[in-house]
């Protein structure tokens, strides 16, 4: 591991997924503040009020807006890098932060909800593309594969956790300062921005969509810190060769082949699961599941703090042991975790009445439903879709799960304060059930595809 690959993994995760985990939680701690804001709006401009439940329906959709953004941009990155190569799309995307951020900045001094609506779609959007520069140009069979595809995961967590301190009552947690707190993704951005361009394009790019050997083999010599470079341009002169024999296949094609249904199938479940394990309503809500849970109000900030700072450390322990472990113990360990831990939810806000001290327990499930998630759902889907389908296959197969992976993030966003207002503490019984069924789908269906072939892994699904 070279200092240029280690700089850009990081920096392109830090400019990517970090704001990817910051606009999942920034929504978190000033909600009360962004309510106030919209009622206040609503009746200066029609002299009354928003009740309580079109108000939790504006909230709920400024919240989920973000992964609709999401979707459409997941379904234009592949055409972005296509045409402007990976450096040239992550900068584009960055002016879009740029533009969110002013949105959102400005919006309580122009009066207007629609403009933090408008700003959460566009950083959305631009989380949509924010895995596309974390594939580096490493050798096929190279053990830093795992490690570094789960790096993004590390700054998901980091970005989470930054919302999460940022969002105390002592920094940008008070009302007058929740416009800032939503725009200091620009930040991130504008530093992504500024130094991406001291990195050289992607290798693969050059070489297979470019054609330009030389910019190829300068940019290995870079990434790799060695002038022996000619068996990985080999490697990639190979695929290049075999990607222009073979015709790519649509997203239906993929649907109707029975050759891949087991792959696909497992694909749409792990990626929808990873989203309907409830992460997304503990990341967007966690202050009222934790006032609901008993704990008092200012005490909440601190004890969500301290769940970003163990979520940070689970995703260093699965992103430093995947090549260790494998990814079917990480991913199945991590889906029953957070299972039990959604049932034990449940069962302290049925007897914290009865039981005050219950309500840690309810802190502690929460804790364990965000470390269980960090260390295996987190990123080895993302793994797994790379590595369960041959170089034709597999652009269709990041298609199906990213958009059942932002579809069921909208899902979950949108619908899980009516959800808790409707069932109460039983609502997390439907996360338990599908952490528990997908955790048995992986031990029964998916292969450990570590150091695996496509073929191998082919015959073991036959």
């Amino acid at each position: 591991l070279t200092f240029p690959l280690l700089s850009v993994t990081l920096l392109v995760s830090f400019g990517s997924s970090m704001l990817y985990g910051y606009n999942l939680a920034v929504v978190n701690s000033p909600a009360e503040h962004i309510k106030a804001f919209y009622n206040a709006t609503w009746s200066q401009r029609y002299g009354h009020g928003l009740a309580p439940g079109p108000l939790t329906l504006l909230y709920a959709l400024t919240v989920s807006i973000f992964a609709l953004g999401g979707l459409l941009g997941s379904l234009l990155v592949g055409v972005l890098v296509e045409r402007y190569g990976r450096n040239g799309a992550l900068s584009r995307s960055a002016l879009l932060v740029l533009l969110a951020g002013g949105f959102m900045g400005f919006s309580r001094e122009l009066g207007s909800p629609e403009m933090v609506i408008i700003g959460r779609s566009i950083t959305g959007l631009h989380s949509g593309g924010c895995f596309l520069g974390c594939a580096q140009p490493l050798p096929h069979g190279s053990n830093l594969r795992g490690f570094l595809g789960l790096m993004p995961s590390i700054f998901i967590c980091l970005g989470v956790f930054s919302a999460q301190v940022l969002g105390l009552p002592e920094l940008l947690g008070k009302d007058r300062f929740w416009p800032l707190f939503l725009s200091v993704v620009v930040v991130p951005a504008s530093l992504q921005l500024l130094l991406l361009h001291c990195f050289p394009e992607s290798p693969r790019y050059l070489l297979i969509e470019r054609k330009d050997v030389c910019g190829a083999t300068k940019a290995l010599h870079r990434f790799l810190g060695t002038p022996d470079v000619e068996d990985v341009i080999e490697e990639m002169k190979e695929e290049q060769r075999s990607l222009s024999s073979v015709e790519m296949v649509s997203v239906w094609q993929l649907l109707r082949d029975r050759s891949v249904r087991w792959q696909t199938l497992s694909v749409a479940v792990v990626n929808a699961g990873m989203q309907l394990s409830g992460i997304d309503a503990i990341w967007f809500y966690t202050n009222t599941i934790f006032e609901n849970a008993g704990i008092p109000v200012s005490q909440i900030p601190y004890t969500t703090m301290g769940t970003g700072a163990i979520e940070v450390v689970a995703g260093l322990i699965g992103c430093f042991t995947i090549e260790r472990v494998g990814r079917r113990p990480l991913i199945i360990t991590g889906f029953c975790a957070m299972g039990v831990c959604s049932a034990g939810i449940t069962i302290s806000l049925l007897l914290q009445a009865a039981l005050p001290w219950m309500r840690y327990v309810s802190v502690a499930c929460v804790v364990g439903i965000i470390a269980g998630f960090c260390m295996g759902p987190a990123g080895v889907p993302f793994l797994m879709t790379a590595e369960l389908f041959m170089q034709s296959h597999r652009p269709a197969a990041y298609i199906v799960g990213g958009s059942l992976n932002w579809l069921c993030n909208f899902t979950v966003g949108f619908i899980f304060p009516f959800l808790q207002m409707s069932a109460g503490a039983f609502c997390y019984l439907v996360f338990c059930g599908v952490c528990l069924l997908v955790a048995l789908y992986v031990y029964l269906i998916i292969p450990e595809t570590k150091n695996k072939t496509f073929m191998e892994i082919s015959r073991i699904f036959a």
